[in-house]
């Protein structure tokens, strides 16, 4: 494999010496640690492996005495001891996006399952497999940026990187245009006892290249209660490496069960005139949290993040998103929505930097929160860094209920209360719904809102 990016490997022999020299600080992490670390083996794998492990053992789970979790509350996961759960799901059923068929790659509370993956219609130049399916020469190509991303440190990425037996592998070769879409599937089965996977995805777009990702987070169909649904955590980290010229777009779906954990850490590096498209959608899990991490290594970077949080009940979301523009020409445009029923919280924190070095970037943040219920709570945080003076730069937010003239003039046209709330509410997930480039999964979504009961009723 030809390298395109050039990543900023992280000092894992000034990590690995601190073991024998400092006790662990947080038994619980060390409890989870132990549970996903397996037995050692040989090689640059192993060594990335206990890197990280080092990290995680001088490390604490946040509390909200920190500012980046000040409003996520981790005392609910603290309380949970899980467990690794592997098992044979051959059988299990999915949904199957209509135009990745054959495009596809699943993961079973974390373990690669072939039977329910299909790569046959893919064009030369792009592999897609996991890491244990790669050739020795791929496998090299690999190494060179597996958990190489900025924020490596950050506890939970560490605890997944020092747990990681396989992953999902995304390679783009130089000048390669993927028309079809590659569906990665996550998907959780918990057991008798509460569970945890931590799912790892690798994206490597070389320059010129054009790639269209699905990666979804879901579990086990069927169940016909949130208690058989099982209680679970999910940890997962994805890196994607955009080339120079290169192009990606990238859809990210969360649909975990009522009572799981969900952590996931998105991490970007895009090059010279890259361009990046993140759809983010929650709609799952107890209590989740989405750390979106954007760096510009080069001029002339396009970035189009959108999202959509939608929650209920008494679900906890928490999405961070964080772009440093650290060259001149870049520009960002951001847009984040959440609607939140019942005692539903929504989190909203984002960061954008610009250094004196970013002259001419041009970016926008925009934060619009539906509140369904007077008990529904959203925290919303924009935020702008600027110490360049020539740019062009906005944030805002906005916090609103469903307004009684619109619900009345609905009503007035023959449409009753109810399908009123549900029409308003449509209006605003589909702006960002809408933008999603896949047919199939647009439906999918858009029905699930429709579907969303407990949204239209306080």
């Amino acid at each position: 494999m030809s390298i395109q990016v050039s990543p900023s490997p992280i000092p894992n022999s000034n990590v690995v010496s601190l073991t024998s020299t400092f006790l662990d600080k947080d038994v619980y992490l060390t409890e989870l640690l132990n549970q996903v670390t397996t037995p050692k083996t040989e090689g640059w794998l192993q060594e990335l492996r206990e890197g990280a492990a080092s990290w995680v053992r001088h490390s604490t789970v946040p509390t909200t005495r920190e500012e980046e979790w000040r409003f996520t509350d981790l005392s609910s996961l603290r309380k949970v001891q899980f467990s690794v759960e592997t098992g044979n799901y051959a059988s299990l059923e999915f949904d199957i996006l209509p135009e990745a068929v054959n495009s596809r790659l699943v993961f079973v509370n974390g373990v690669y399952a072939p039977e329910l993956s299909a790569v046959s219609d893919l064009p030369s130049g792009i592999v897609v497999s996991n890491l244990a399916g790669l050739s020795a020469v791929e496998q090299e190509g690999v190494r060179q940026y597996l958990a190489q991303a900025e924020g490596a440190q950050e506890v939970f990425t560490a605890l997944n990187t020092a747990g990681i037996t396989d992953a999902a592998v995304v390679w783009v070769k130089k000048n390669v245009v993927v028309e079809t879409p590659i569906h990665l599937a996550f998907i959780s089965v918990a057991g008798e006892t509460a569970t945890i996977s931590q799912p790892r995805c690798l994206v490597v777009a070389e320059s010129g290249s054009q790639v269209t990702l699905v990666e979804e987070y879901t579990n086990r169909r069927g169940a016909e209660s949130a208690e058989e649904e099982g209680v679970y955590f999910t940890n997962a980290v994805t890196e994607i490496w955009v080339g120079d010229n290169a192009e990606v777009s990238h859809t990210r779906i969360e649909r975990e069960g009522a009572e799981a954990f969900h952590v996931g850490k998105t991490a970007i590096a895009q090059a010279r005139d890259s361009r990046y498209t993140c759809h983010a959608i929650t709609l799952g899990a107890k209590l989740s949290r989405h750390n979106l991490e954007i760096l510009q290594t080069g001029e002339q970077t396009q970035t189009t993040l959108n999202g959509l949080t939608i929650i209920s009940g008494k679900q906890l979301s928490d999405t961070h998103s964080a772009i440093a523009l650290n060259y001149p020409h870049g520009t960002s445009d951001q847009l984040h929505k959440c609607i939140v029923g019942d005692r539903a919280h929504a989190v909203f924190n984002g960061k954008v930097f610009v250094p004196k070095l970013a002259q001419l970037t041009n970016a926008s943040q925009l934060n619009r929160n539906l509140l369904l219920s007077s008990k529904a709570r959203v925290d919303t945080k924009p935020q702008l860094e600027i110490t360049a003076d020539n740019v062009k730069c906005a944030h805002g937010a906005t916090v609103s209920q469903l307004e009684d003239d619109e619900i009345f003039y609905l009503q007035s046209r023959g449409i009753d209360e109810n399908d009123a709330r549900k029409l308003l509410i449509n209006a605003f997930a589909a702006e960002v719904i809408n933008q999603i480039p896949i047919p199939s999964l647009r439906e999918i979504l858009l029905n699930t809102v429709n579907n969303l009961k407990s949204l239209t009723n306080e």
